[in-house]
């Protein structure tokens, strides 16, 4: 029996101080962010291209169009802005930076509030900054966390260890392989623990490992830390990638990535979480 006053667990619904604080955030975002030279946009409810975002196809919600062709729910909106901004806009307009404010959903009943922006042939340390100046407007002092997808990708593809472990953290099992430097990557949080084990680790990852130091000096951020071996699971990042969190909740992702040729670094704040956050007075 389904009462009349229930709604389907994972969806949302905001009212009173949440919805206030919902729109506050949104707000503040939206001024910054144009303040920043991004202009707005709103993608399709539906799509016929999240599979190219989403590595669990088993996460989208899908439907048939009138030609039975498989339509499914907005689960990410990074691809379809990044697709529609060239393929469809294309030559009618120049603009490379672009924010967006809108749910996605993911099966069965998951909604996910978001505020995230996309820069065509943006650098990942000018959308790091303005990810940290959004934080600050909102009076929010997160930890970040860099690391670097191509990192895992090498160290499976070089030395044969399933890239799984990665995905799902299998730490022990990453601990008790024959590579000791793989234990001190595991270990890994601070800069100085970075260059200790520099020297140890094969010559074929201490670009990629370069790659972070210079973003995590490149950064504004008072907490930062470090996961070499950290293996995001979105289908498109392709390098440095960074999470920001509070009291270990997960509040923004963002990182570099290439589709169809288009080179573009964006991120993601995390609208429900933040929410959540600020009414227990946890944000600060």
């Amino acid at each position: 029996m389904i009462f009349e006053h229930e709604i389907p667990a994972g969806s949302r619904l905001y009212f009173g101080e949440s919805a206030r604080a919902k729109r506050e955030i949104e707000r503040i975002a939206s001024d910054l962010l144009q303040r920043e030279g991004f202009e707005e946009i709103a993608t399709p409810l539906f799509s016929y291209h999240q599979h190219q975002s989403i590595r669990d196809r088993h996460e989208l919600i899908r439907l048939g169009d009138p030609q039975n062709r498989e339509v499914t729910l907005r689960a990410d909106s990074t691809i379809d802005v990044v697709r529609l901004v060239t393929k469809r806009l294309g030559r009618s307009t120049g603009q490379k930076k672009w924010f967006y404010i809108q749910p996605v959903f993911r099966y069965p009943t998951r909604e996910i509030n978001q505020v995230g922006a996309e820069w065509l042939d943006g650098k990942l340390a000018d959308v790091l900054d303005v990810t940290m100046s959004l934080f600050d407007a909102l009076d929010v002092k997160p930890v970040l966390q860099i690391s670097n997808i191509q990192i895992p990708v090498l160290i499976s593809f070089e030395f044969g260890i399933p890239l799984e472990w990665f995905a799902s953290m299998q730490i022990e099992k990453l601990l008790g392989t024959e590579y000791a430097w793989l234990g001190e990557l595991a270990r890994v949080q601070h800069m100085e623990q970075l260059d200790a084990v520099m020297e140890h680790v094969p010559q074929i990852l201490r670009p990629e490992l370069e790659k972070m130091k210079e973003l995590t000096e490149a950064c504004q951020c008072e907490q930062c830390v470090l996961s070499p071996l950290y293996y995001a699971k979105m289908r498109y990042y392709d390098g440095l990638f960074f999470q920001c969190f509070k009291n270990n909740t997960p509040l923004a992702s963002g990182g570099h990535f290439i589709n169809d040729d288009i080179s573009a670094a964006g991120f993601a704040l995390y609208t429900d979480a933040l929410i959540e956050a600020r009414l227990k007075g946890n944000v600060k």
